[in-house]
């Protein structure tokens, strides 16, 4: 099991606040003391992810709200399984069932697309990454949600590695020049690099980690015998499903891609509610 991210309780406070804001009044039709059990049912396969979120919405509402999961994070489920069961106040279960699938569809998306990507690495050395380009407020959560698919994170924000870019070389003037800034701190140094030329640039000034933006497959190659096991070298840029193994296949130590945060497709969830 993934160590749980700080911030769930306040990224579940303000996506409670979001949604009800001064009060549910739908669910006020209802009288106060009613009690109801629900189902969650997943709707497709996937790999699951969430849990913690979902049981910190009903416990936010401050309402005795059971839950029974059928499945941990991480756990691949299936098309028509029960993932959970609930029970409590039927106002709360009608209160929490939005933003707790949210969350629940949404890190479950994640999980289950890196899981995806990492399968067609099996029997490889090459180790996935996840980049920052995540959604607003959920990097935490969604990083968390990478780790439950099998990939690794790679920095959580800029206050944790370097990583000097194109526009940093531009600012200092070039890549020795960054890297020897750079080396005066005591975090490991990656720089980004677009051609072969910098490529060398950058091994020359000591960089740690090399991140070759946008090479071809055949450029790679050349990368990984001009590297001769210098640098560890990270392949990023253009990076699908289709290409994703023959990328590995050139020896790079690891493959990033944004797409396991950004191009979400959320998990089918639905929560059915039984009155007692």
């Amino acid at each position: 099991m993934h160590e749980l991210p700080d911030n769930i309780s306040r990224q579940v406070r303000a996506a409670l606040k979001e949604d009800v804001g001064s009060g549910d009044l739908t669910s006020k039709l209802i009288r106060k003391n009613t009690r109801a059990s629900a189902l969650v049912i997943a709707r497709e396969d996937a790999v699951l992810c969430g849990s913690a979120w979902f049981d910190e919405v009903f416990k936010q509402l401050k309402s005795p709200v059971e839950s029974k999961w059928q499945a941990k994070d991480g756990e691949t489920i299936k098309q028509d399984q029960l993932v959970c069961e609930l029970e409590g106040p039927a106002r709360a279960l009608l209160t929490g069932e939005r933003t707790a699938l949210n969350f629940l569809q949404t890190l479950s998306g994640t999980a289950t697309v890196t899981r995806e990507y990492v399968t067609l690495l099996t029997g490889l050395k090459t180790k996935l990454l996840d980049t920052r380009k995540t959604l607003p407020g959920l990097r935490a959560a969604q990083k968390y949600a990478v780790l439950c698919g099998g990939g690794e994170n790679h920095r959580m924000g800029l206050y944790d590695a370097i990583l000097i870019k194109e526009n940093h070389i531009a600012a200092t003037g070039s890549i020795a020049e960054a890297i020897k800034q750079a080396k005066k701190t005591s975090v490991a140094v990656e720089v980004e690099v677009e051609f072969l030329h910098q490529l060398e640039e950058a091994l020359e000034a000591g960089a740690d980690r090399i991140l070759l933006d946008n090479f071809n497959t055949p450029k790679l190659v050349k990368a990984v015998a001009l590297n001769r096991g210098r640098a560890k070298l990270e392949a990023s840029g253009n990076i699908h499903l289709k290409n994703l193994r023959s990328v590995a296949e050139t020896g790079v130590d690891y493959i990033s891609t944004g797409a396991l945060t950004k191009h979400l497709h959320a998990i089918d969830f639905s929560m059915r509610i039984r009155m007692e």
